[in-house]
C-alpha cells in the first residue's frame, strides 16, 4: 500500500497527527525505533503500578480545547503536582511558597518573607547578572538559591552555575501563599491506567511498526512525511550536531508499601548524585503492597543516547535555524515535536502544535 502519510515517531505529536489524519480519511503508517508506542510519555505496568519509564509526566494545561481533546482518549484523575525538595537533612515544599519560607526562616507572614528576600537581594547589589548564579541570586536571594537551586541546577547541566549563561533562568516564581500546587494551570491530572493506554486510543485502527528505523526503511511508499526525530539527524548532521542534555534512571522494586510519601522528591544538594526520586504509585494513589522507585540522573548527551532537553543557547539556536530553513524548503516533510523542532515542549503544547500542523496540512 502507498500511504498518504508516513509518521516517524509514535509519541504524542505523531499519534495526535495520525489520529487527525485518519479522521480525514487519510492512510497513515506510524513507525518508531523503540519497541513501544508513546515516546517519552510511555508507561509500563509493573506489579499493578504504572511506571513512567522516561521520567515523571504530569499533564497540565489552561487550554480548555486541549483538555477536552485529550479527555477523549483517557479518563484523568485529580493528581496535583506538589514535589518536595531535600537539602542535606532539611525538607522543603516546592514551588517556592510560604510553606518553603516558613520552614527556612521560621516565619509566618508574606511580609516577613518578602522583607528577607528583598534584604538578601539588596545586599548582593547585582546590577547586570553575568551568569546563572548571579541571575538566580538577583531574583531570590542567597538562601533559596544555595539550598534549592544551585546544586540541583549544577547536576542538571553538569557544570558550575557560574559557567552557565544567565538566560537559562528568566524568572523564578515566588509564591507568597501556602500553596504547594506546582502548576498554575486550570486543568491537571494523570490518565487512569497510564499514558500508554491514552496513546493506544489515539492510534486505534492505525498501523504501527515498532523497532523500525526510518533511515533503513526500504519498503514503504508515501506522499508526505511527518518527522518527529532529530532534525539534524534527518539532514545527516551536515551543519554539525545540535546539543542536548540527557537523563538515565535506576529503577528499583521495593518490598514496602510506601517509600517516600510523595510522587516526586528532588535532591538539591550537589553531593547527592541523582536529581530526584520518583515513586510511581503516588501518581495514581496506589495501594499496592510493593512500590517502584526511579532515581533520575542527568548526563551529557552523545549519539546513541536518548536526547531529552535541547540546549537552547545562542549557538545551538543559530544552528537550529539553519536546519529549520532546510525544513521549510521541503514541500512534503513536516517536522514536529521536541526533536523535530528543537524545543522543550510541555505535553499540552505538543498537542497544540500537532493539531495546528493537522489543520494546516489536512
Amino acid at each position: 500500500m502507498k500511504y498518504d502519510f508516513l509518521i516517524v515517531g509514535a509519541g504524542l505529536f505523531g499519534a495526535a497527527f495520525a489520529h487527525e489524519a485518519k479522521k480525514k480519511g487519510k492512510n497513515c503508517l506510524v513507525i518508531d525505533r523503540r519497541d513501544h508506542i508513546g515516546g517519552n510519555i510511555y508507561t509500563e505496568e509493573i506489579d499493578g503500578i504504572q511506571v513512567h519509564k522516561y521520567g515523571a509526566h504530569i499533564f497540565h494545561t489552561s487550554n480548555r480545547e486541549i483538555w477536552d481533546y485529550v479527555n477523549q482518549f483517557a479518563e484523568f484523575n485529580n493528581y496535583i503536582n506538589a514535589p518536595v525538595a531535600v537539602y542535606q537533612d532539611e525538607l522543603y515544599n516546592l514551588p517556592f511558597n510560604m510553606n518553603t519560607f516558613s520552614k527556612m526562616w521560621n516565619i509566618r507572614t508574606p511580609e516577613e518573607a518578602k522583607e528577607i528576600i528583598a534584604k538578601q537581594i539588596a545586599s548582593l547589589d547585582i546590577q547586570e547578572p553575568q551568569n546563572l548564579e548571579e541571575q538566580a541570586l538577583s531574583l531570590v536571594g542567597r538562601d533559596v538559591y544555595e539550598k534549592l537551586i544551585q546544586g540541583y541546577t549544577e547536576k542538571q547541566w553538569g557544570r558550575d552555575c557560574k559557567e552557565l549563561p544567565a538566560f537559562i533562568i528568566k524568572r523564578l516564581p515566588l509564591r507568597f501563599t501556602y500553596d504547594n500546587n506546582y502548576f498554575n494551570d486550570r486543568y491537571q491530572g494523570i490518565p487512569v491506567g497510564g499514558y500508554t493506554k491514552l496513546v493506544e486510543q489515539m492510534l486505534v485502527d492505525i498501523p504501527v511498526r515498532l523497532n523500525t528505523d526510518f533511515f533503513t526503511l526500504k519498503d514503504v511508499e508515501y506522499d508526505r512525511l511527518v518527522f518527529t526525530g532529530q532534525i539534524d539527524e534527518y539532514y545527516n548532521y551536515q551543519f554539525g550536531p545540535l546539543q542536548y542534555r540527557s537523563v538515565y534512571f535506576e529503577t528499583e522494586r521495593l518490598e514496602c508499601e510506601n517509600y517516600q510519601g510523595n510522587a516526586v522528591v528532588n535532591y538539591t544538594h550537589r553531593e547527592v548524585p541523582y536529581t530526584r526520586i520518583i515513586e510511581h504509585k503516588h501518581f495514581e494513589y496506589g495501594a499496592q503492597p510493593v512500590t517502584i522507585i526511579s532515581r533520575e540522573y542527568s548526563r551529557e548527551w552523545e549519539p546513541g543516547v536518548e536526547p531529552y532537553y535541547p540546549v537552547n543557547n545562542a549557538e545551538n539556536n543559530s544552528l537550529y535555524e539553519r536546519y529549520q530553513q532546510l525544513g521549510e524548503a521541503e514541500e512534503k516533510v513536516i517536522f514536529g515535536g521536541r526533536l523535530g523542532q528543537y524545543k522543550y515542549y510541555d505535553m499540552d503544547k505538543v498537542l497544540e502544535a500537532a493539531l495546528a500542523a493537522a489543520r494546516q496540512y489536512l
